[in-house]
């Protein structure tokens, strides 16, 4: 594979086997049967950052949600239609890419008290396993690494559907999500608030609204 290459997307159309198959499933439970229309989708995909988003939510002094985006990353993905197992995923974060829409919040964010861009300048998350959770559901496990402190992780994976779209280029797309505690990466800034709890949540949502194309092989 060709780590975080860019190639031109394949306009061909593969042949979907007719076979149907089975997902493995964990002991004592019913295997889960797969779309043997996914199988075409087998292959390697790149993220399309212009109609993606890989961002952020946390609670604000307990009573609002900020919502924030990273704009600058890599990708390479790897998806296999007839064995979920084998596919695969990594995605690098540039950290000073933060985006809240509040250019002073950002700075902070991306200051020495939260992810420390100048020191840490990447996320990072690489795929470890992947399994079938129901027909378009699947849970990829990972390891996350946030200012060098890496930790597994489950995202859930909701598959939207995939097209050709009008310039022959194939598209896929995934919603993924996974709530983190942030002190479990040492981002353990706070301010406490007088009537108790924290200026800034310690739970951190992650979400992954993911447009991918296919990769010339």
């Amino acid at each position: 594979m060709n780590l975080f290459s860019r190639p031109h997307p394949s306009r061909r159309t593969p042949t979907v086997p007719p076979s149907p198959a089975a997902a493995p499933a964990s002991s004592g439970s019913a295997p889960v049967l797969l779309d043997p229309a996914l199988a075409a989708l087998t292959g390697e995909w790149i993220i399309d950052p212009a109609h993606s988003r890989i961002g952020f939510s946390v609670r604000h002094a307990m009573v609002t949600t900020v919502r924030g985006s990273f704009t600058e990353y890599k990708s390479r993905l790897y998806f296999d239609g007839r064995d979920p197992s084998r596919s695969q995923a990594e995605i690098i974060l540039s950290t000073g890419s933060v985006d809240t829409g509040v250019e002073q919040r950002d700075a902070h964010l991306v200051g020495r008290d939260f992810l420390d861009a100048a020191t840490h300048p990447r996320m990072r998350f690489q795929s470890t396993a992947v399994h079938l959770k129901s027909p378009d559901v699947y849970v990829m496990t990972g390891d996350l690494t946030i200012r060098s402190t890496t930790r597994p992780v489950d995202l859930e994976l909701t598959y939207i559907g995939n097209v050709t779209d009008p310039f022959g280029y194939e598209r896929v797309g995934f919603d993924g999500t996974t709530t983190i505690n942030r002190m479990d990466w040492g981002l353990s800034y706070n301010s406490r608030l007088a009537e108790g709890g924290a200026m800034v949540s310690e739970t951190v949502r992650l979400q992954f609204d993911i447009a991918a194309i296919r990769s010339t092989p």
